[in-house]
């Protein structure tokens, strides 16, 4: 299971390159940073991470597992 500190920095960078996946879908298609790339699904899978991440972090600092519901 992961730390606090690798949760935060996962958590981080997958804000970066979700964030960097965004800016790079609004740019014009031929001024894109390798345009053969698709965005949208980078952003998707990074937006996956930071969901994940997010609900790791909160059970690190709250104690309690999420999927024990009973």
């Amino acid at each position: 299971m992961p730390s606090l500190t690798a949760t935060i920095v996962s958590l981080v960078i997958a804000l970066a390159i979700a964030a960097f996946a965004n800016w790079q879908m609004r740019r014009p298609f031929d001024k894109r940073f390798l345009p053969v790339v698709p965005w949208l699904a980078v952003q998707f899978l990074a937006a996956v991470i930071v969901l994940i991440m997010a609900a790791h972090l909160i059970s690190l600092l709250t104690g309690t597992s999420f999927g024990h519901r009973y």
